[in-house]
């Protein structure tokens, strides 16, 4: 075999192309070794928590389990299971704080729902409770993601070096997640709870709607009143939650576009019950077609319990709205007449269309305009009597704009999903989803539309808006129930206090209850 020159063998690797090694290749670029450490440093810290992540503490009454969860939007959910859950908007981070009560003290529970006087000295015990546990909950999940992240980083990359750095990048999100929740804390987040669960538990568990015009304590008393409520909600699992409504309201039930949805009466009738309502408002669209064989349809009404009043809808026709007002403890509103009902002043008008067939008739919003601007009007002389209408009716929104400035409140449905604004003089308005869950349409699109409706608080010396509930129940075949009280912003804590009107003289002519 003939030997190569050396000076050949030179020239010929000067010529070849660059072979890699093999271990250089095969290192991944920057990126992914970033992207790898993230996610093994996420699912350690996330497996931490979930095993060793919880402390047991005591909250007054009740025997809790607290635990950091991984989450999007963060907040606070209390489970009381087997009724359902409160969730609270406390805070916006990447973490969220479960509160599960597993028990209650049975001795402090009872001396708690027996003296009800001892929920002030319990503000300050269930405040250092919840310090105390959070705390706790801090200490041991800095420990529970360091010790996970860094023991998946060990398995991962075998390498001391990379499973402390796992640990330490582990460490520095949750302090960073702390810190955020911190800057974000809503101590408010308490008075405006949403609930899901048994619709019979959202009652107790909500509590009542209060005027609170102060900042001070405001974070202790209102949750030492949320776990006395879930206390005395405990005490009656046996039958349905005891509701103790505020006698200082008057408590509306608003409901709306009922489409022929015969479930519809006995969730009204169960709503009247539990919340003990005084009145029923019906913004129309309760038929479908307006015809007299529907009719019969309506004949529920008489026996939900309240007085229900009512204005037509753009479904509803002449022929029943005639029906209804045959019918004893139902208040045909129209034209701008006005009632006073369970204390209540209220104006309404019919919608002027008529469309079963969901045409869009010519000059329909020109219609609506108008028919708005006649309630203004009647609002007007309402005023000028001396009785000033409290609550304003229509169904359709666009009717609704022509009342601003001359009511507090205008209540509308037709849209078939819930809505609230302040107009720009001052009126709010507000818009009420389907309460039949668009009846016979839920059934046309992939999902089932929900079943709404809403619960107004009104002072009972101003008939002003406190504060108000949204119910949403799943729609056909669905078995979801969520209620989420919310409270208008002069009623927020650290607001000024909505001016009285003032009392009319003695020669004015006060309105009579009908």
């Amino acid at each position: 075999m003939a030997r190569v020159p050396l000076a050949a063998q030179l020239r010929n690797r000067r010529s070849r192309p660059h072979q890699p090694t093999p271990e250089l290749d095969a290192r991944p670029h920057p990126w992914r070794r970033a992207l790898g450490l993230l996610v093994v440093v996420l699912l350690g810290a996330w497996l931490g928590l979930l095993i060793v992540g919880d402390v047991r503490a005591p909250v007054g009454p009740m025997n809790t389990t607290m635990t950091l969860r991984p989450s999007l939007t963060g907040g606070t959910k209390i489970n009381v299971s087997p009724l359902g859950a409160l969730s609270l908007d406390s805070h916006i981070a990447p973490v969220r704080l479960d509160v599960n009560v597993d028990q209650l003290d049975p001795v402090r529970s009872q001396a708690l729902v027996d003296h009800p006087e001892r929920l002030t000295g319990l503000q300050d015990e269930i405040a250092h409770d919840v310090e105390h546990g959070t705390l706790d909950l801090a200490i041991r999940s800095c420990v529970a993601v360091l010790t996970g992240a860094t023991a998946l980083g060990l398995a991962v990359y075998r390498r001391p070096r990379r499973a402390l750095a796992a640990g330490g990048l582990a460490l520095t999100l949750l302090a960073a997640s702390g810190a955020t929740a911190y800057a974000t804390w809503n101590p408010k987040s308490v008075l405006e709870p949403k609930f899901s669960g048994l619709l019979s538990s959202a009652p107790s568990l909500v509590g009542n709607a209060r005027n609170i015009v102060t900042e001070f304590d405001v974070y202790q008393k209102e949750l030492a009143r949320l776990v006395t409520n879930v206390t005395k909600l405990y005490d009656v699992t046996s039958t349905l939650p005891a509701y103790a409504p505020d006698p200082t309201t008057i408590r509306v039930l608003h409901v709306s576009d009922i489409h022929l949805n015969p479930a519809s009466w006995k969730i009204i009738a169960s709503l009247v019950e539990q919340y003990k309502v005084n009145v029923i408002i019906d913004t129309g669209d309760t038929m479908d077609h307006g015809t007299a064989a529907e009719n019969g349809f309506l004949d529920p009404i008489q026996d939900l319990g309240a007085p229900y009043v009512w204005v037509r809808g753009n479904h509803d026709s002449h022929l029943t709205q005639r029906y209804l007002e045959r019918m004893k403890n139902v208040h045909v509103l129209d034209n701008g007449k006005a009632e006073t009902v369970a204390g209540v002043r209220l104006a309404g008008i019919g919608d002027p269309q008529f469309t079963p067939d969901r045409s869009n008739k010519p000059g329909a919003k020109q219609s609506e305009e108008v028919a708005g601007a006649r309630l203004a009007a009647a609002l007007r002389a309402q005023k000028a009597a001396g009785k000033p209408v409290d609550v304003a009716m229509v169904h359709e929104p666009s009717a609704a704009r022509g009342t601003d400035g001359e009511v507090p409140l205008v209540l509308a449905g037709h849209l078939h999903h819930e809505d609230m604004e302040v107009m720009k003089k001052g009126t709010r308005l507000r818009v009420e989803g389907s309460t039949g869950g668009s009846g016979l349409r839920a059934v046309e699109g992939k999902y089932p539309d929900p079943i709404e409706a809403s619960i107004l608080y009104l002072d009972r010396d101003t008939r002003r808006l406190q504060a108000w509930d949204e119910i949403e129940l799943g729609g056909l075949g669905l078995t979801t129930a969520e209620v989420s009280r919310h409270l208008p912003k002069e009623n927020q804590p650290g607001a000024k206090p909505t001016p009285t009107p003032p009392t009319p003289s003695p020669g004015t002519p006060s309105p009579s209850p009908s």
